[in-house]
């Protein structure tokens, strides 16, 4: 089935240094593209005279990793400072993060340490709490939306103040005005380290519990399997799996047209082979 160029208008890439020259030389058709915020917080060089030039041919989304949106600590000022700075300059199409915590105070008086990694959240109404805060304060100071999106975690928490994640996510949305951020692949991480029966029944159930109209965009990624540990890991290093397809065909007939990315951030392939990943998406939009 052939793709045309309107189908790709809801279709983007995870845009990497390597494939800067060729995709500023050939300009495949693509609704837009995605690039880590944090890379272009510098004030000028060479990588935020590339994003200005691929902003002047595509739209451009920012998905951040720094944020740690679920600190009790709160949001680091000087982190989101620079991305205001750089949502003024780009004006993107959209700006995301993670549902995570990140950020922690050593001692009671010791300064705030940050973790560099994406640590997963226990779903209580105390972290509803501090993640209501923190995307209010980068809303306001962004003056948009921000999308959140749901983390692949390696340890989950046993706490009787629980909620299930699709519901936490739906409160965040409701109390804040954000959007979710829907990352198909990190649903199926989860569903196959969790042992679930039937990965792919419990991921679409996991999407079944979510409101109409939460999701604004849906990430695809490949994972790989770590026999050593029993573990499946999230590394973006290999093309989307049969079974996460499925998962995002059953998320496109409950939020139709979304858009969608293809990440691809190890041993990364050519763009030639990002740009036919996107185009299988974009004929799963068109079905």
């Amino acid at each position: 089935m052939q793709v045309t160029v309107s189908e790709m208008v809801q279709i983007g890439i995870g845009l990497r240094q390597p494939h800067y020259a060729e995709l500023l030389e050939n300009r495949p058709e693509l609704g837009f593209v995605e690039v880590h915020s944090e890379n272009f917080f510098a004030d000028g060089g060479a990588a935020l005279a590339v994003l200005r030039g691929v902003r002047s041919h595509y739209d451009v989304s920012l998905h951040g990793v720094g944020l740690a949106l679920g600190s009790a600590t709160g949001v680091d000022s000087w982190h989101l400072e620079r991305l205001a700075r750089l949502v003024q300059r780009i004006e993107p199409v959209r700006v995301s993060d993670h549902a995570c915590f990140g950020r922690a105070a050593v001692t009671d008086k010791g300064p705030v340490m940050h973790a560099n990694d994406l640590l997963p959240l226990a779903f209580t109404p105390a972290s509803l709490v501090i993640m209501e805060n923190s995307v209010t304060l980068v809303q306001e100071r962004l003056r948009r939306p921000l999308l959140v999106e749901n983390l692949s975690a390696y340890l989950w928490f046993d706490d009787a103040d629980q909620l299930s994640e699709p519901a936490f996510f739906a409160e965040l949305c409701q109390r804040t005005g954000c959007q979710m951020l829907l990352d198909v692949n990190n649903l199926m991480v989860n569903a196959l380290n969790a042992h679930a029966a039937d990965p792919v029944v419990a991921c679409c159930g996991y999407i079944d519990q979510l409101p109409a109209g939460i999701v604004g965009e849906i990430h695809l990624a490949g994972y790989c399997e770590n026999t050593d540990f029993d573990m499946v890991i999230d590394d973006h290093g290999s093309r989307v799996r049969d079974a996460v397809w499925s998962v995002y065909e059953h998320a496109l007939r409950k939020f139709a047209l979304v858009p969608a990315l293809v990440e691809w951030d190890t041993g990364l392939p050519t763009l030639e082979v990002l740009l036919d990943e996107a185009a299988h998406a974009a004929r799963l939009q068109a079905v």
